[in-house]
């Protein structure tokens, strides 16, 4: 009797259209593949995305296909970013739809990120099993979970230029919190665009399986407070962060900037990095210019628009380029700290990293991640806007004096922090090794959907 030959497990791999968002989608499907070869991954990208990563190395079985542009890139989501989140799920729907009934072989499971809110409805639609993919942190999954929380206790809407001290301590999983901590989409300019976050995070009850690009033991009240009201099975598999490229060389590209860093002493460099998007004003800017000169401080800065400005601003102490290998450039042994604005995906490579970080959160999920650093890992600090001139600024001198403190490795303080850094870093490494409960969430999840 001949033997049919086996179906492949075929995921079809639907991130939202952003770098902090199609970065730990394809590490997903980078370890699925890893850990299981007859898995085949159609990684779907809009026509810009697919211009920007289309060449990029990536294993054979995982395959890009695309789908239109959402809104015109010449207009980008940068000067409408809630108008391009409105188009994300809007204007998708129809490709993504045809898509999935064009695709061969059969789709096994749709991995869709969270805020691709058309993924949970179509996958439904055609008996398609969907994994939500969340790139937030468990505890903004929590807060948005218990918004009516929120609402009930008087805390939304509220003006956090005028309440933002108010101590909120009443959500499940989360450690007590101030107002001006919880998500920008609950006050501001990012009330425009609740009404998805809040549909994202409630299309996941639809899913199911829920991934996390947490790890468990980082957020572990969370996460024991989302398995027990949720009734489809969650999995942290985090930290969804390209740790596996690490061993293989670093490309052309990278080799300046580390040769630079390979020239620099140990613990030396302060590594400063504002995110890919919504970027600060150029008031802010030219005091983050000034502040970090008048630190007196070595540094790497990573900036891609303001690159030949800030060369002639920050003086001869530093290397300013336009792209680098951050996780690469974070393990190196002449880092000592990280700037950053509080991404999920650049705070869980500075704890895979044992970095110390200043936290310069700017919008959405950044405001609660730099809360956690400061003060539920205690392993960095946060830089304190004041009022100056009308608006709200961190001065050159709180920036120069913060620099110099997270630089410090030999003050008791520093060498705390440190400590701590370490540690968190020894969890999330443990966290992916063989057994580890990423690693193994990791595997439950391979079980499930291939047996679909």
């Amino acid at each position: 009797m001949k033997l049919e030959p086996k179906t492949p497990c075929h995921v079809v791999a639907l991130p939202y259209p952003g770098r902090g968002h199609i970065n730990p989608m394809m590490n997903l499907c980078k370890l699925l593949v890893s850990k299981q070869h007859d898995i085949l991954i159609t990684f779907v990208l809009t026509e810009e995305w697919h211009g920007f990563i289309g060449s990029d190395p990536k294993p054979e079985n995982v395959r890009f296909t695309t789908v239109p542009n959402v809104i015109p890139s010449e207009i980008g989501r940068a000067k409408n970013f809630p108008g391009f989140m409105e188009a994300v799920c809007t204007k998708l729907q129809e490709p993504v739809e045809l898509l999935l009934d064009q695709l061969e072989p059969r789709v096994s499971v749709l991995v869709a990120d969270s805020f691709v809110v058309l993924g949970v409805g179509v996958a439904n639609k055609r008996n398609i099993p969907v994994a939500s993919l969340w790139t937030m942190s468990a505890s903004v999954f929590s807060t948005l979970d218990h918004f009516e929380m929120l609402r009930d206790n008087g805390h939304f809407p509220a003006d956090v230029s005028v309440r933002g001290d108010e101590v909120i301590d009443y959500i499940p999983g989360i450690s007590t919190t101030r107002l001006a901590d919880l998500p920008a989409i609950f006050n501001g300019v990012g009330l425009q665009t609740l009404h998805i976050a809040l549909e994202a995070f409630s299309n996941t009850y639809k899913a199911q399986h829920l991934l996390s690009t947490s790890f468990y033991e980082l957020e572990p009240q969370a996460f024991d407070t989302l398995r027990t009201k949720l009734s489809l099975p969650v999995y942290p598999i985090g930290p969804s962060i390209p740790y596996f490229e690490l061993s293989k060389p670093a490309r052309g590209n990278d080799l300046n900037h580390l040769h630079w860093l390979d020239s620099q002493p140990k613990d030396s460099v302060l590594y400063i990095s504002l995110g890919s998007y919504l970027s600060v004003s150029k008031v802010q800017r030219d005091e983050i210019i000034a502040g970090v000169k008048d630190s007196g401080v070595r540094f790497l800065w990573v900036a891609r628009g303001e690159a030949s400005e800030l060369k002639h601003g920050v003086g001869d102490n530093g290397l300013v380029v336009p792209w680098c290998d951050q996780l690469r450039v974070l393990c190196h042994s002449s880092i000592v700290g990280f700037w950053s604005h509080c991404g999920w995906n650049s705070i869980q490579e500075a704890v895979y990293a044992g970095l110390p970080v200043l936290t310069c959160p700017i919008f959405s999920d950044q405001l609660p991640n730099g809360k956690q650093i400061v003060e539920d890992w205690k392993i960095g600090y946060r830089m304190k806007k004041k009022k100056v001139g009308g608006g709200d600024l961190v001065t050159r001198e709180e920036i120069a004096e913060l620099v110099q403190r997270v630089m410090d490795v030999e003050s008791i303080e520093g060498k705390e922090m440190r400590k701590r850094a370490k540690q968190l870093q020894e969890t999330c490494q443990g966290a992916i090794a063989k057994g580890g409960s990423s690693d193994s969430n990791l595997d439950a999840f391979i079980k499930d959907i291939s047996q679909v």
